[in-house]
């Protein structure tokens, strides 16, 4: 079960047909995949609790359409001029912004590269990329709380690492977006994992 309620973007696909066409392309891509630092929740599970963030908060179907496709340049064959093809220049443009440059091997500084680049970009980019952390965080906290720490050691870097690199991107959307409604939600998520990493003992650096 997602930490995140996701009836908010069945809902939105009943009334958009961008929005069901854009949950139909991440479901097949995303098919068969498991998310890191989930409990063993199938991936699909992780854009639609992006994309219900923000259904539920009214954003505008193209910006709902790319929060569910936010991933699969990332993790699927699909390109971006595929998605171009398929659903225009807006939301493929959102997806761009919103994938890591792969060709930067260190962690934070291709997380220190995307943070600066979605800065850039207009409001909407800002809401994805804030309710996209969100749902990392809940979900690896809902995971840490069911089986322990060992949720954590499936990501590629240590949690301290990604802890600094959430509270750097925190730090940019209050700074570029303070109104955004998310920000405090993210911080209470900050929080909670900053508290599991105190419970687990001390920091390695490993």
């Amino acid at each position: 079960m997602s930490p995140i309620d996701t009836a908010p973007i069945d809902l939105a696909a009943t009334r958009s047909e961008l929005i069901a066409d854009a949950l139909a392309k991440a479901a097949a891509d995303h098919a068969g995949q498991v998310r890191t630092g989930s409990g063993g929740l199938p991936y699909i599970e992780h854009p639609r609790m992006v994309a219900a963030t923000l259904a539920e908060r009214d954003y505008p179907e193209a910006t709902v359409a790319a929060a569910l496709l936010h991933d699969v340049v990332e993790d699927s064959d699909t390109t971006v001029e595929e998605l171009r093809a398929e659903f225009g220049d807006r939301i493929a443009d959102l997806v761009d912004a919103l994938s890591d440059d792969e060709s930067i091997d260190s962690f934070r500084e291709r997380k220190d590269e995307h943070r600066a680049r979605v800065a850039r970009v207009d409001g909407d980019a800002l809401a994805i990329y804030a309710a996209d952390k969100l749902a990392n965080m809940t979900t690896l906290h809902a995971a840490i709380e069911a089986e322990g720490m060992k949720a954590a050691d499936e990501y590629e870097v240590p949690l301290w690492l990604k802890l600094e690199v959430w509270e750097a991107d925190a730090a940019m959307l209050r700074d570029e977006a303070p109104r955004l409604a998310l920000i405090d939600r993210l911080e209470a998520a900050i929080n909670d994992l900053a508290a599991d990493l105190r419970a687990a003992g001390p920091r390695s650096d490993t």
